[in-house]
This record gives C-alpha cells, structure tokens and sequence, in this order.
C-alpha cells in the first residue's frame, strides 16, 4: 500500500478523491445552507401570514370569542397571547423584515399599526405552553432533545383596542442530511473519474515513463534497448525524444571509439613486430636481449591498454546467468584454480564473458599477492555480491581507491617484477559499473584482502 500511494498513481488517485470529497462537502454545506434559508423563509411568512389572520380575527371577534380564537391558533411551536405590553420591547429587530412586510401586505395598504419582529438563537429551553396537549408538548421536548438547533421568532403586533397580540413560534433547523441520489452521484463520478484517470495513466502517462525508466536501466547495464516509441502527453514523448537521441549519440560514440582503438592496436602492432623482427637480427647478445624484453613490455601494455579500453564489452549480449554453475565453469577454465565456497542458486542478468574476464583480474590479483581464493556468492537485497578472499597483506587504508586508477601499482608488493601492469582492477571495476554494478576493496579484520564484485539482481530472472 505504501508503495502504491508513493507512486504517480496512487498519489493522483488520492488527490482525485480528496477533490471530490472536498467538493462534495462543499455542495452539502451550501445545499443545507440553502435549505435552511428556503426552510425559514417560508415558516416566518407562514407565521406571519397566521399572526396578521388572528390579529384581524381577535379585532373582529366578540370579547368571548377571542380566547378561543387563541386556543385554536395555538400549536406545538407556535404560541399566542394578548397583553397589554408587547413580547418585543424595541424596534431595533433584526431579520424581520420580510416578515414584517408579509404581515402588512396581508393587513391592507393602509393599515399603519405597530409591529415588532425578533430573531434569535433558541437557548434550548421549553416554552411554557400548559394549555397545548401532552402529546403535542412530548413531540416538542423530544425535538429539542435530539440536539436539532432551532431559531426563535417572536411577533407583537398593536391591536385596534391598545392590546397588543404576541406571537411566539419556534423554526427548528432542517437536519444535517445526505440525499441518497447525492451518495449515488458521489460514488459514480468517483469511479468514472478513476477509471478514466487509471486508464489514462497505465496508457498515456506511467506505460512510456516505466519505459524511459527499463530503457535507462537497461542502457546503465550496457545493453542496447533501442529506440522508443514517443507516446503519451506532450512532455511525456519530449522525455522519450530526449532518451532517443541521448542513446543514439553515447552508442555512436561509444561505436567511434571502439573503431579508433581497434585501428590504433592494429596500427602499433605492425610496428612492434617490425621491431621484433629486427632485434633479433642484432648480434651481441645483451643488447639483443634488452631490446626484446623491452619489446614485450610494449606489446603487454599495449594489449592491456586496449583490453581496458575495450572493458565496457559492448558488443556482447546480455543473458541471465546461473552463478553457481558460472562459477564452476571459471574454476575449471583457470590454470591455477581457486576455492569455491558456499553459493545459492541465484540468477544474474550479465555479460558473461565480460564478468569472466573481470573476476580472472581479480582471482588472478588473490592468487599472485594474497597466496590463493575464495569465492563466494553473497545475496543482498537487490544486488549480487561475488567475493574474492586472499590471505595476503592486505592494501593500505590509503590506497584502496588509487590501485583502481590505470597503471597504478603497489611499490612493494606489486612491482613490475611480480608481472602486470596496473591494469587489472581498473579493467574489473570499469566491467563491473557498465553493468551498473562496482567493485570494491576493504581489509579483512584477521589479515587479508577481501574483493567484491557487485552486480544488480534487477532484470535478473531470479529463482
């Protein structure tokens, strides 16, 4: 999971839902915002509109009449009453002014009476209301306690005799709902969204930047993949474009250069051998031998400065090697052989005549100054390490890093008299990091060199 919310996708799906979510709680406020405002529009001209009726009834009614014109006005949230003093003590209201101009219109155009109107927030509790009934007073109590928020109007409006009628209602606020068409409607965009955004992503976004991202792996490890197709967003095929033309220009120079050094080779091995041939026409023997010796010495450095030019070993195809039988195959090849240790059956993703060539440098180098090797195969995470062991000296602290620079050479264990020319480790590590490995030195803590060889398990087919 958590690789899937690190990646392109899972995060773009979560921006996609929390968009909608966010948007969709934005939608619910205004809409209950809406309602609640539509809700009391219409409860305060309904009261207002039931205030100026029984305002006109009372004036019109005998005396005995109106107290039974006010029980039949009366409601579970509405309540009528007539005093000598208004409910509403100032003219200062606020929010009712609609209300007030519904009960004028209603009373008749010429109809000049007082009338207060007042809004506020209900403070919870019950209005007294003794001569309503027990069930309607129940269903009051039970609204209140189910925690739903109301709004409190109260009305004074003059009467013709001085009295004044008051009306107090009650508007409780519509609940917090969520509309099942809503969720429906919420749950359908969500999944076309992500299905589009999912289709779009595998075919027009991730699919050619997974492509770009094998592409470059496998071009680090020497392979050549080949051109790809520039497919998706604009940016998208520009990066494609990009890699393309990146890979043409490294493989032709690569392709430049391999061409110059084979020419140079052959080009000083003409020479060499002429040189050859004349020396050994030369008659006094010393100098005969001299100029001979110095003749291979030239002929060695020279193959070994093309075979490290050459390290790279571009031309050779990669395939998925068994290292356990790999191993053993080198082992037989190698004159002097070594010691295999313990190897899972693990599969590497290779050059094999090239890692060949880099682990003879480097079992050669345990065999000449460490008194013989060991190998063995250590699988760590997403890399492969082949390891190398001696029993020799070691390498100073200071030098693990420079005997990798070509032609360098250890004055008292690895002089030009031991054989060699400094080129070894140098042609190993140059192998080991075209296949987007390395090769790395460190000195055993009881005596001895240890050597390894590392090399990425990805692309590997691995058992």
């Amino acid at each position: 999971m958590r690789r899937f919310l690190s990646s392109l996708q899972g995060q773009l799906v979560l921006l996609i839902i929390g968009s909608l979510m966010l948007a969709q709680a934005i939608s619910l406020w205004l809409f209950v915002d809406e309602r609640g405002l539509a809700v009391r529009a219409a409860l305060g001209a309904e009261a207002a509109g039931r205030a100026a009726n029984v305002a006109r009834l009372i004036e019109e009614a005998p005396p005995e009449l109106q107290a039974s014109i006010l029980r039949a006005a009366d409601s579970p949230l509405v309540r009528f009453d007539v005093t000598s003093t208004p409910t509403v003590d100032h003219l200062n209201h606020v929010d009712g002014g609609s209300v007030e101009a519904r009960m004028r219109t209603l009373l008749g155009p010429g109809d000049d009476r007082p009338i207060r109107v007042e809004l506020h927030e209900a403070d919870g509790t019950l209005m007294p209301m003794s001569h309503i009934n027990a069930d309607a007073s129940n269903l009051h109590l039970q609204m209140m306690q189910g925690g739903l928020s109301s709004l409190e109007m109260s009305v004074s409006v003059g009467l013709q005799d001085g009295r004044w009628l008051n009306v107090d209602t009650r508007f409780n606020r519509p609940p917090l709902q969520w509309p099942v068409i809503s969720t429906l409607s919420f749950g359908i965009t969500a999944a076309l969204l992500l299905i589009g955004a999912v289709w779009f992503l595998l075919s027009c976004l991730t699919g050619p930047l997974r492509r770009v991202a094998s592409a470059a792996e496998s071009f680090g490890r020497g392979e050549t993949p080949g051109a790809l197709p520039a497919t998706g967003p604009r940016e998208v095929r520009d990066l494609t474009v990009a890699f393309n033309d990146m890979q043409g220009r490294l493989t032709r120079h690569i392709a430049d250069r391999t061409r110059v050094l084979a020419a140079l080779g052959h080009d000083l091995r003409s020479p060499l051998t002429a040189l050859r041939v004349h020396a050994e026409i030369v008659d006094e023997e010393d100098i005969r031998i001299s100029m001979i010796s110095s003749i291979e010495e030239m002929q060695v450095m020279v193959e070994s400065t093309l075979a490290f030019a050459h390290g790279m070993a571009t031309s050779e195809e990669a395939q998925t090697v068994e290292m356990r039988d790999f191993l053993k195959r080198l082992q037989q090849d190698m004159h002097d052989g070594f010691e295999v240790g313990e190897i899972d059956q693990v599969n590497v993703r290779m050059r094999p005549n090239a890692i060949r060539r880099a682990l003879r440098n480097l079992i050669e180098n345990a065999q000449r100054y460490g008194g013989g090797a060991t190998v063995s195969v250590t699988d760590v995470a997403e890399t492969i390490a082949i390891e190398i062991v001696d029993n020799g000296s070691g390498v100073p602290e200071a030098d693990l890093e420079r005997v990798f620079e070509p032609f360098f050479r250890l004055e008292k264990s690895r002089s030009r008299n031991t054989g060699g020319t400094g080129l070894g480790l140098s042609i190993a590590r140059t192998i080991a990091r075209a296949h987007g490995g390395d090769v790395r030195l460190e000195n055993r803590p009881d005596g001895g060199l240890l050597a390894a060889l590392v090399l990425p398990r990805k692309g590997a087919d691995q058992s």
